[in-house]
Protein backbone atom coordinates (compact mmCIF):
# COMPACT_ATOMS: atom_id res chain seq x y z
CA UNK A 1 0.00 0.00 0.00
CA UNK A 2 1.02 3.55 -0.40
CA UNK A 3 0.73 6.01 1.93
CA UNK A 4 -1.92 8.72 1.79
CA UNK A 5 -0.93 12.04 0.08
CA UNK A 6 -2.82 13.62 2.62
CA UNK A 7 -3.42 13.19 6.67
CA UNK A 8 -6.49 15.30 8.60
CA UNK A 9 -5.18 16.03 11.96
CA UNK A 10 -7.36 15.89 14.50
CA UNK A 11 -6.78 18.12 17.55
CA UNK A 12 -7.51 16.57 20.93
CA UNK A 13 -5.35 18.83 23.10
CA UNK A 14 -8.20 21.19 24.30
CA UNK A 15 -10.34 17.69 25.23
CA UNK A 16 -8.81 14.86 25.69
CA UNK A 17 -5.26 16.32 26.63
CA UNK A 18 -6.37 19.06 29.59
CA UNK A 19 -9.62 16.84 31.08
CA UNK A 20 -7.59 15.18 33.26
CA UNK A 21 -5.33 17.91 35.03
CA UNK A 22 -6.14 18.10 38.71
CA UNK A 23 -5.61 22.13 38.74
CA UNK A 24 -8.73 24.07 37.21
CA UNK A 25 -7.60 25.64 33.76
CA UNK A 26 -8.97 29.24 32.98
CA UNK A 27 -11.57 29.37 30.05
CA UNK A 28 -9.30 32.08 28.71
CA UNK A 29 -6.39 29.88 28.48
CA UNK A 30 -8.47 27.26 26.76
CA UNK A 31 -9.72 29.57 24.08
CA UNK A 32 -6.15 30.87 23.68
CA UNK A 33 -4.75 27.37 23.58
CA UNK A 34 -7.59 27.18 20.72
CA UNK A 35 -6.97 30.40 18.91
CA UNK A 36 -3.33 29.27 18.27
CA UNK A 37 -3.96 25.76 17.12
CA UNK A 38 -6.06 27.27 14.59
CA UNK A 39 -3.38 29.93 13.45
CA UNK A 40 -1.07 27.02 13.02
CA UNK A 41 -3.09 25.43 10.92
CA UNK A 42 -5.34 22.87 12.34
CA UNK A 43 -8.43 22.36 10.56
CA UNK A 44 -10.26 19.92 13.04
CA UNK A 45 -10.05 20.86 16.87
CA UNK A 46 -11.84 19.55 19.87
CA UNK A 47 -12.65 22.00 21.30
CA UNK A 48 -14.77 20.83 24.75
CA UNK A 49 -16.42 17.73 26.93
CA UNK A 50 -20.37 18.29 27.71
CA UNK A 51 -19.90 15.88 30.64
CA UNK A 52 -21.41 16.50 34.19
CA UNK A 53 -19.26 18.24 35.88
CA UNK A 54 -19.24 16.01 38.40
CA UNK A 55 -17.30 13.30 36.85
CA UNK A 56 -14.97 15.62 34.73
CA UNK A 57 -14.81 19.01 36.72
CA UNK A 58 -12.10 20.71 34.40
CA UNK A 59 -14.80 20.59 31.53
CA UNK A 60 -17.24 22.35 33.71
CA UNK A 61 -16.80 25.62 31.39
CA UNK A 62 -17.83 24.12 28.03
CA UNK A 63 -20.65 26.34 27.27
CA UNK A 64 -18.74 29.18 27.78
CA UNK A 65 -15.75 27.60 25.34
CA UNK A 66 -18.08 26.90 23.04
CA UNK A 67 -19.78 30.15 22.92
CA UNK A 68 -16.65 32.33 23.13
CA UNK A 69 -14.84 30.65 20.10
CA UNK A 70 -13.37 33.03 17.68
CA UNK A 71 -14.25 30.51 14.77
CA UNK A 72 -12.12 30.37 11.61
CA UNK A 73 -13.22 29.60 8.25
CA UNK A 74 -12.83 26.04 7.55
CA UNK A 75 -12.01 24.81 11.36
CA UNK A 76 -14.49 22.73 12.79
CA UNK A 77 -14.57 22.97 16.48
CA UNK A 78 -16.17 19.75 17.73
CA UNK A 79 -17.51 18.58 21.66
CA UNK A 80 -17.86 15.03 22.82
CA UNK A 81 -21.20 14.28 23.74
CA UNK A 82 -21.81 11.01 25.05
CA UNK A 83 -25.77 11.23 26.48
CA UNK A 84 -28.47 13.10 24.83
CA UNK A 85 -28.12 15.86 27.94
CA UNK A 86 -24.75 16.58 26.88
CA UNK A 87 -25.60 16.88 22.98
CA UNK A 88 -29.02 19.15 23.62
CA UNK A 89 -26.33 21.48 25.96
CA UNK A 90 -24.10 21.45 22.77
CA UNK A 91 -26.53 22.47 20.30
CA UNK A 92 -27.88 25.11 22.49
CA UNK A 93 -23.85 26.22 21.58
CA UNK A 94 -23.80 26.03 18.15
CA UNK A 95 -22.01 22.77 17.91
CA UNK A 96 -21.29 21.82 14.83
CA UNK A 97 -19.62 18.42 15.08
CA UNK A 98 -19.76 16.10 18.52
CA UNK A 99 -18.58 12.68 19.14
CA UNK A 100 -19.72 9.57 21.03
CA UNK A 101 -17.27 7.01 22.85
CA UNK A 102 -17.76 3.21 23.29
CA UNK A 103 -15.27 0.55 24.05
CA UNK A 104 -13.85 -2.90 22.89
CA UNK A 105 -13.95 -3.68 26.12
CA UNK A 106 -16.69 -5.34 28.69
CA UNK A 107 -14.85 -5.00 31.34
CA UNK A 108 -13.87 -1.39 30.37
CA UNK A 109 -17.31 -0.34 29.31
CA UNK A 110 -18.51 -1.69 32.61
CA UNK A 111 -15.41 0.14 34.76
CA UNK A 112 -15.88 3.06 32.85
CA UNK A 113 -19.58 4.25 32.30
CA UNK A 114 -21.30 1.02 34.55
CA UNK A 115 -22.88 -0.82 31.79
CA UNK A 116 -21.78 -2.99 29.03
CA UNK A 117 -20.69 -2.48 25.55
CA UNK A 118 -24.13 -3.38 23.90
CA UNK A 119 -25.51 -0.91 26.71
CA UNK A 120 -23.62 1.60 25.82
CA UNK A 121 -24.35 1.23 21.99
CA UNK A 122 -27.68 1.04 22.70
CA UNK A 123 -27.65 4.47 24.85
CA UNK A 124 -26.07 6.51 21.40
CA UNK A 125 -28.89 5.38 19.46
CA UNK A 126 -31.06 8.95 20.64
CA UNK A 127 -28.08 11.09 20.44
CA UNK A 128 -27.77 9.96 16.71
CA UNK A 129 -31.13 10.35 15.28
CA UNK A 130 -31.19 13.86 17.85
CA UNK A 131 -28.16 14.89 15.87
CA UNK A 132 -28.78 13.59 12.44
CA UNK A 133 -32.20 15.57 13.08
CA UNK A 134 -30.14 18.76 13.97
CA UNK A 135 -28.11 18.27 10.85
CA UNK A 136 -24.24 17.89 13.29
CA UNK A 137 -22.28 14.91 12.40
CA UNK A 138 -21.20 12.50 14.75
CA UNK A 139 -17.93 10.75 15.32
CA UNK A 140 -17.55 7.62 16.88
CA UNK A 141 -14.36 6.91 19.07
CA UNK A 142 -13.81 3.14 20.09
CA UNK A 143 -11.25 2.71 23.07
CA UNK A 144 -9.52 -0.01 23.80
CA UNK A 145 -8.60 -0.85 20.59
CA UNK A 146 -4.89 -2.15 20.94
CA UNK A 147 -5.59 -3.73 25.19
CA UNK A 148 -7.42 -3.03 27.82
CA UNK A 149 -5.95 -2.07 31.87
CA UNK A 150 -8.58 -4.52 33.29
CA UNK A 151 -8.64 -7.50 30.31
CA UNK A 152 -5.40 -7.19 28.95
CA UNK A 153 -6.11 -8.41 24.91
CA UNK A 154 -8.17 -7.59 22.96
CA UNK A 155 -9.68 -9.41 19.64
CA UNK A 156 -9.49 -7.53 16.66
CA UNK A 157 -12.69 -9.21 16.06
CA UNK A 158 -14.30 -7.63 19.03
CA UNK A 159 -13.28 -4.06 17.53
CA UNK A 160 -14.50 -4.75 14.31
CA UNK A 161 -17.95 -5.52 15.65
CA UNK A 162 -18.32 -2.13 17.69
CA UNK A 163 -17.20 -0.26 14.68
CA UNK A 164 -19.45 -1.80 12.79
CA UNK A 165 -22.42 -1.13 15.07
CA UNK A 166 -21.46 2.82 15.19
CA UNK A 167 -21.14 2.61 12.35
CA UNK A 168 -24.28 1.36 10.81
CA UNK A 169 -25.52 3.55 13.42
CA UNK A 170 -24.78 6.85 11.75
CA UNK A 171 -20.82 7.44 12.68
CA UNK A 172 -18.98 9.33 9.49
CA UNK A 173 -15.74 8.56 10.67
CA UNK A 174 -14.47 5.65 13.58
CA UNK A 175 -11.62 6.47 15.41
CA UNK A 176 -9.78 3.90 16.66
CA UNK A 177 -7.93 4.12 20.43
CA UNK A 178 -5.19 2.74 22.09
CA UNK A 179 -6.26 4.39 25.37
CA UNK A 180 -3.20 2.58 27.42
CA UNK A 181 -1.20 2.59 24.63
CA UNK A 182 -0.16 -0.88 24.84
CA UNK A 183 -0.11 -1.46 21.01
CA UNK A 184 3.18 -2.47 18.79
CA UNK A 185 2.92 -2.30 15.14
CA UNK A 186 2.06 -5.59 13.99
CA UNK A 187 -1.33 -5.47 16.73
CA UNK A 188 -1.83 -2.32 15.30
CA UNK A 189 -1.90 -3.88 11.69
CA UNK A 190 -3.74 -6.97 12.40
CA UNK A 191 -6.35 -5.04 14.12
CA UNK A 192 -6.69 -2.76 11.43
CA UNK A 193 -7.61 -5.37 8.97
CA UNK A 194 -10.05 -6.73 11.03
CA UNK A 195 -11.83 -3.23 11.41
CA UNK A 196 -11.44 -2.54 7.54
CA UNK A 197 -13.24 -5.74 6.55
CA UNK A 198 -16.38 -3.68 8.39
CA UNK A 199 -16.22 0.01 8.04
CA UNK A 200 -14.80 1.05 4.81
CA UNK A 201 -10.78 2.61 5.19
CA UNK A 202 -11.67 6.49 4.44
CA UNK A 203 -14.32 6.21 7.41
CA UNK A 204 -11.57 5.21 10.04
CA UNK A 205 -8.76 7.08 12.20
CA UNK A 206 -6.17 6.31 14.48
CA UNK A 207 -5.97 7.48 17.81
CA UNK A 208 -3.14 6.24 19.40
CA UNK A 209 -1.55 6.56 22.79
CA UNK A 210 2.31 6.71 23.35
CA UNK A 211 2.44 5.03 27.19
CA UNK A 212 5.13 2.54 25.69
CA UNK A 213 6.58 4.96 23.29
CA UNK A 214 4.78 2.97 20.38
CA UNK A 215 2.51 5.41 18.94
CA UNK A 216 4.52 6.86 16.09
CA UNK A 217 5.65 3.47 14.75
CA UNK A 218 2.01 2.05 15.24
CA UNK A 219 0.78 5.69 12.86
CA UNK A 220 3.73 4.45 10.24
CA UNK A 221 1.68 1.11 9.64
CA UNK A 222 -1.50 2.27 9.68
CA UNK A 223 -0.53 5.23 7.56
CA UNK A 224 0.67 2.52 5.26
CA UNK A 225 -2.57 0.65 5.25
CA UNK A 226 -4.31 3.74 3.60
CA UNK A 227 -5.44 5.72 7.40
CA UNK A 228 -5.93 9.78 6.23
CA UNK A 229 -7.34 10.89 9.96
CA UNK A 230 -4.78 10.73 12.93
CA UNK A 231 -5.66 11.78 16.20
CA UNK A 232 -3.40 14.26 18.19
CA UNK A 233 -2.48 16.06 20.98
CA UNK A 234 -0.76 19.02 20.94
CA UNK A 235 2.65 18.79 23.81
CA UNK A 236 1.14 15.29 24.07
CA UNK A 237 -0.87 16.35 26.78
CA UNK A 238 -3.41 14.31 28.40
CA UNK A 239 -1.74 11.40 30.69
CA UNK A 240 -2.97 7.66 30.66
CA UNK A 241 -5.16 7.79 33.49
CA UNK A 242 -4.60 4.36 33.90
CA UNK A 243 -1.02 4.84 34.34
CA UNK A 244 0.53 7.31 36.43
CA UNK A 245 2.96 9.13 34.73
CA UNK A 246 2.83 7.43 31.72
CA UNK A 247 2.33 9.76 28.85
CA UNK A 248 -1.17 9.60 26.87
CA UNK A 249 -1.77 11.18 23.79
CA UNK A 250 1.31 11.17 20.79
CA UNK A 251 2.14 14.84 20.29
CA UNK A 252 1.06 16.72 17.26
CA UNK A 253 4.24 18.03 16.85
CA UNK A 254 5.77 14.73 16.70
CA UNK A 255 3.05 13.58 14.52
CA UNK A 256 3.40 16.78 11.87
CA UNK A 257 7.32 15.72 11.53
CA UNK A 258 7.04 12.56 11.06
CA UNK A 259 4.56 13.24 8.05
CA UNK A 260 6.34 16.23 6.64
CA UNK A 261 9.19 13.62 6.84
CA UNK A 262 6.73 10.79 4.19
CA UNK A 263 6.01 14.18 2.25
CA UNK A 264 2.72 13.68 3.38
CA UNK A 265 0.52 17.15 3.66
CA UNK A 266 -1.11 18.38 6.54
CA UNK A 267 -1.71 22.19 5.93
CA UNK A 268 0.05 22.42 9.27
CA UNK A 269 2.23 25.63 10.20
CA UNK A 270 5.10 23.33 12.35
CA UNK A 271 6.92 25.82 14.43
CA UNK A 272 3.74 27.48 15.15
CA UNK A 273 2.43 24.39 16.29
CA UNK A 274 5.57 23.42 18.50
CA UNK A 275 5.26 27.19 20.02
CA UNK A 276 1.53 26.29 21.18
CA UNK A 277 2.94 23.15 22.90
CA UNK A 278 5.78 25.36 24.74
CA UNK A 279 3.15 27.85 25.57
CA UNK A 280 0.08 25.63 26.82
CA UNK A 281 2.80 23.40 29.12
CA UNK A 282 4.14 26.61 30.45
CA UNK A 283 0.83 27.61 31.47
CA UNK A 284 -0.35 24.91 33.04
CA UNK A 285 3.01 24.14 34.10
CA UNK A 286 3.08 20.54 32.67
CA UNK A 287 6.34 18.84 30.94
CA UNK A 288 6.30 18.64 27.19
CA UNK A 289 5.78 15.69 26.09
CA UNK A 290 6.53 16.22 22.12
CA UNK A 291 10.00 15.15 21.50
CA UNK A 292 9.98 17.25 18.51
CA UNK A 293 8.60 20.59 19.97
CA UNK A 294 11.49 20.11 23.06
CA UNK A 295 14.36 19.65 20.17
CA UNK A 296 12.60 23.04 18.47
CA UNK A 297 12.75 24.89 21.68
CA UNK A 298 16.34 24.03 22.15
CA UNK A 299 17.48 25.35 18.70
Amino acid sequence: MAFPKQVRLVEVGPRDGLQNEPEPISTATKLELIDRLGAAGLSYIEAASFVSPKWVPQMADHREVMQNLARLDGVTYAALTPNLKGLEAALECGVEEVAVFGAASEAFSQKNINCSVAESLARFEPVLERAQAAGVRVRGYVSTVLGCPYEGEIAPAKVAEVSKALYEMGCYEISLGDTIGVGTPLKAKRMLEAVSREVPMAQLAAHFHDTYGQALANLYVVLEEGIAVVDSSVAGLGGCPYAKGASGNVASEDVVYLLNGLGIETGIDLDKLADTGTWITQAIGRPNRSKVGVALAAR
